[in-house]
């Protein structure tokens, strides 16, 4: 999949990747794609939540290592 930026947030406890991938989704144009890559475990609950919340596209999510990788299309 491609994307428009990488975020990754991996050391970062919650909620600074939520934080760190809303202050980027801020200075896109909608339906571009950011690739965040955190390996709190909070993260698999709080960027779903977050993209739904916020009217943002979770497009895919995955385990990449110790890390998830997340796919989030601004809205």
């Amino acid at each position: 999949m491609d994307w428009d930026v990488e975020i990754d947030a991996q050391g970062l406890k919650c909620p600074l990747p939520v934080l760190r991938l809303r202050q980027r989704l801020a200075a896109l144009r909608p339906g571009q794609v950011v690739r965040l890559v955190a390996d709190d475990p909070m993260a698999e609950i709080d960027v779903p939540h977050f993209c739904a919340e916020q009217g943002h596209r979770l497009l895919a999510s995955g385990m990449r290592g110790a890390a998830t990788v997340f796919f989030v299309a601004k809205g």
